[in-house]
């Protein structure tokens, strides 16, 4: 990978890490614990506002699974190591790479081949 190539990944992989953490303010909210009073929310709008929590949360786990995934290729591009297959150490596709970033695998390594 050629410098050029890796400054561009870089600023991706950071421009996709600020989108999340943008998207977990925003889900705070929603992650709140639901109210179980019965006087102020009816049963099927408490039920409601639990499947939305639990929604919020299971985004809240997706998000933070892949902020994971994209520091550690952060890393790799520190570390020289970006773009290169885990298994055998071939070169990834740039294009595979533009659409996902986080990929440590080369097309042939994920068929078995």
């Amino acid at each position: 990978m050629s410098k050029i190539n890796l400054s561009e990944f870089k600023l991706l992989i950071e421009g996709n890490l600020k989108e999340l953490r943008k998207e977990d303010e925003l889900g705070k909210g929603s992650q709140k614990i639901v109210e179980l009073d019965q006087q102020s929310v009816g049963r099927l709008s408490r039920m409601d506002a639990l499947q939305s929590q639990a929604m919020a949360q299971a985004q809240k786990r997706r998000r933070t699974a892949m902020k994971v995934v994209l520091e550690a290729a952060l890393k790799r591009i520190d570390e020289g190591e970006f773009g290169f297959c885990d298994d055998c150490g071939d070169e990834i596709g740039q294009s595979r790479l533009m659409a996902n970033p986080a990929i440590t695998k080369c097309i042939s390594c994920l068929r078995g081949e």
